[in-house]
């Protein structure tokens, strides 16, 4: 679990180097910044780190940014996503969220304030979901052990 006092794990995938090169200068000291040029760059990523938060250019070569999340989800249900594109289209916000399974829908030019603020937010709910999944294991275990308790003083 991701404690209070470490820096959140973004990754953002877009296939223009400049937007990875920009993104990375504004908020490399906010966050820990991981970045890829391909959905495939992505994944190898978020394969070998804990990542919290992923945002993605929706138009990319190979594979758009809602297919990327649609094609991780399985494996990777906890990072929150955020598609982020110079393009303002319904079907894609459509698409995204419900074949993406998205957080937040963002254009570009983006305003550095908001995305800092998107990015704790979805910080926050990445560990609230993290946390109801531990606490629904213990609740599991624990209801288990008083299933076997009772049964135990039913017996005796």
């Amino acid at each position: 679990m991701l404690q209070s006092n470490q820096q959140i794990n973004v990754l953002y995938i877009d296939d223009e180097a400049h937007n990875l090169t920009s993104f990375r200068a504004c908020f490399r000291r906010i966050f820990n910044i991981f970045t890829a040029e391909s959905a495939e760059e992505g994944r190898k990523i978020i394969s070998n780190h804990e990542i919290q938060v992923i945002l993605s250019d929706q138009r990319m070569p190979k594979m758009t940014g809602i297919e990327f999340f649609e094609s991780i989800k399985d494996e990777f249900p906890h990072p929150i996503r955020i598609l982020i594109t110079g393009y303002t289209d319904i079907n894609a916000v459509i698409d995204a969220i419900n074949r993406g399974q998205v957080y937040k829908y963002l254009t570009k030019p983006w305003n550095d304030e908001d995305v800092r603020i998107y990015i704790e937010k979805a910080n926050e709910v990445y560990r609230l979901r993290k946390d109801n999944v531990k606490l629904t294991r213990t609740l599991i275990d624990v209801n288990l052990k008083l299933e076997f308790l009772a049964r135990q003083s039913l017996l005796s």
